[in-house]
C-alpha cells in the first residue's frame, strides 16, 4: 500500500504498534493531545474497536530517505446502519482529536501533493467522513483530507489556568461568595467522620476507586435517560487498563474517603503541564447537601498546583460548574464530508432537521449499545 512521493511514503498499517519506541518519540515531539497518547490508543484499538465493529485505519507517513515515522493518522472504519463511515479513533472516550505529527511536518505534508492525494485515496471508500472534537487552533486536518471547512460544535471545552500558591488561584478563579460556601460545606463534611483525599498510588486503590465510580455513576446517568460507559465490560476494561498501566505518569485517579470508604473520585490524564478530567463520580445520595463534586475539584486543583501543573482542563461539555472554577470556554470543531450518494442524502438530512440529527446520532451509536439500553454517557 506504499506510494511514491518526493519526500514521504504513505501507507496503511492496520497492526501499527502504538507502544513502539518510534511512536513514543513521534508523540513526544508532536502537537497531539493526551487522547493520542501511546497507552490510550493502544488500549482503544485493542479493547474497544472490535466490540464496536470497527476496523483500524491507521495511516502513517514515513520519511522516504530515513524511514523515520513522520505522522500517524489514527482512524477507524465503522458501518453505522447502512452508512459506511470513516472517523477518528474515538468511540466516545476521547475529547480532543488530531493527527500525530509536528506542525512543521504537517505543513510539509500539505505542500506535498502526492502525499495528500495518497492519504485521500487511502481514506476512501466511505459514505460519510466524520471528524468531530477537533480542538481550536490545532492542525487543519480538513486541508490534508480535501474536506469542507470545519464548523463549530454545539459544545465547548473548558480549562482554568492554575497559578501557585493554591490560595492565590482560589482567590482569582472562584467568586468570593462561592469560596465561602465551599468552606462551609467542607466544615460540614469533616464533621461527619474521618475525611481524606489522595491520589491513588497502586493498582489495588485504582481498581477500588473505579469499582466505586461504576456503582455511583450507574443510577445517576440511567435516571437522566442515559447509560454509563463504565457499566459496559469492554469500557470498564479499557479505563482500568489505561489507569493501571498509566499510573504514576500518564494517569491520575483521585479519591476522597470518609472513614476509609470512597465517596468521590476523579479520573484524569496528565499531559505535559495539564491535567485533563475525563470522568468523575460522587456519592450524591449519601451526601446530598455537601457539594461533593465541587469540594473534590477544589482538592484536585490544589494537588495539581502543588505538582507544578499549569492547566486544569475540564474537557468538553458546558456544565455550569466549570465556569465556577474559572474555566474559560474554547470552541470545538467538526467536519463532515459525503463520499457517496447515500452519504450525501444522510448529510443533507442531518443539516436540515435538528430532530433528524438526534435520531441519526442514536442510530449511529447502535453498534455501541447492548440490547435494551439507551445511549451511553462518558
Amino acid at each position: 500500500m506504499n506510494t511514491s512521493g518526493t519526500t514521504f511514503d504513505i501507507a496503511v498499517e492496520p497492526a501499527f504498534d502504538f507502544l513502539s519506541a518510534e511512536y513514543a518519540e513521534l508523540f513526544d515531539a508532536s502537537a497531539a493531545t493526551a487522547f493520542q497518547h501511546p497507552l490510550w490508543l493502544h488500549s482503544l484499538y485493542g479493547r474497544l474497536a472490535s466490540h464496536a465493529g470497527a476496523t483500524p485505519l491507521v495511516i502513517v507517513a514515513r520519511h522516504r530517505a530515513t524511514r523515520a515515522l513522520d505522522m500517524v493518522l489514527p482512524l477507524l472504519r465503522i458501518r453505522r446502519g447502512p452508512i459506511r463511515t470513516v472517523e477518528f479513533a474515538d468511540l466516545r472516550v476521547s475529547d480532543y482529536l488530531t493527527p500525530v505529527c509536528s506542525p512543521q511536518v504537517f505543513a510539509d505534508l500539505l505542500r506535498n501533493r502526492d502525499a495528500c492525494a495518497e492519504i485521500q485515496h487511502l481514506v476512501r471508500p466511505f459514505d460519510l467522513l466524520r471528524m468531530a472534537k477537533l480542538p481550536d487552533g490545532r492542525l487543519p486536518i480538513e486541508n490534508l483530507l480535501g474536506a469542507p471547512r470545519r464548523v463549530a460544535m454545539d459544545s465547548n471545552a473548558y480549562a482554568t489556568v492554575l497559578i501557585a500558591p493554591f490560595e492565590q488561584w482560589r482567590a482569582s478563579a472562584l467568586d468570593r461568595s462561592y469560596q465561602k460556601e465551599l468552606a462551609k460545606k467542607s466544615r460540614q463534611l469533616q464533621k461527619k467522620g474521618a475525611l481524606s483525599f489522595s491520589c491513588c498510588d497502586d493498582s489495588a486503590s485504582v481498581l477500588e476507586a473505579l469499582d466505586v465510580m461504576r456503582k455511583f455513576r450507574g443510577p445517576r446517568f440511567q435516571s437522566q435517560g442515559d447509560g454509563d460507559l463504565l457499566q459496559r465490560p469492554e469500557y470498564y476494561d479499557f479505563y482500568s487498563d489505561v489507569a493501571v498501566r498509566g499510573l504514576g505518569s500518564f494517569v491520575r485517579l483521585y479519591a476522597m474517603k470518609m472513614d476509609g470508604e470512597v465517596i468521590a473520585a476523579v479520573l484524569g490524564l496528565h499531559h505535559r503541564d495539564s491535567y485533563l478530567v475525563i470522568m468523575s463520580a460522587f456519592d450524591i445520595a449519601g451526601y446530598k447537601s455537601q457539594s461533593l463534586g465541587a469540594l473534590m475539584f477544589e482538592q484536585v486543583a490544589k494537588d495539581c498546583i502543588e505538582r507544578g501543573d499549569r492547566m486544569l482542563d475540564f474537557t468538553i461539555g458546558d456544565e455550569p460548574y466549570k465556569k465556577l472554577f474559572g474555566g474559560q470556554p474554547s470552541p470545538m470543531w467538526a467536519l463532515t464530508q459525503a463520499g457517496s450518494t447515500a452519504g450525501t442524502v444522510a448529510l443533507f438530512a442531518l443539516n436540515q432537521a435538528p430532530w433528524l440529527k438526534l435520531a441519526a446520532k442514536r442510530i449511529s451509536e447502535f453498534r455501541l449499545l447492548p440490547t435494551g439500553t439507551s445511549t451511553p454517557t462518558r
